[in-house]
């Protein structure tokens, strides 16, 4: 598992994967938070096609022209496996969980990969309590 505190540190663009463009949800308050807090969003969502927090959403992470740092997974923990695949197919440095969402099979296939792993945490919470 990864060191939070440096992963958080470290990164700039976060990927969020199945993020909604109502307010009332999580992974919106969750993704605006962390925009507000310095971090580049890039929705990623194939239903959105209006700007979501001022930026262009994208159907998946292939569509992504610039590095990743963190997957930020909004996403049941069954459609995580196809998630990572990606991940790791377009050299993202780390995946993250949310809170609720485990599937130790696809943290381990990221983690073979040379990808950090955070699991069933919430990035907002933990961002709030290491920085």
């Amino acid at each position: 598992m990864s060191d939070i505190k440096q992963l958080l540190s470290s990164a700039k663009t976060i990927a969020v994967v199945g993020l909604s463009n109502k307010p009332d949800r999580a992974s919106y308050g969750v993704a605006e938070y962390m925009q507000r807090a310095g971090y580049k969003i890039i929705p990623v969502n194939p239903v959105l096609k209006e700007p979501v927090l001022g930026e262009q959403p994208v159907a998946s992470l292939s569509d992504i022209k610039e590095p990743i740092d963190i997957v930020d997974i909004f996403r049941r923990a069954e459609d995580v496996p196809p998630v990572v695949e990606e991940a790791i197919a377009v050299g993202a440095k780390a995946i993250w969980m949310q809170l609720g969402i485990v599937n130790h099979e696809a943290a381990a296939a990221a983690e073979a990969a040379g990808l950090e792993v955070v699991m069933d945490k919430c990035i907002k919470v933990e961002h709030m309590q290491q920085l």
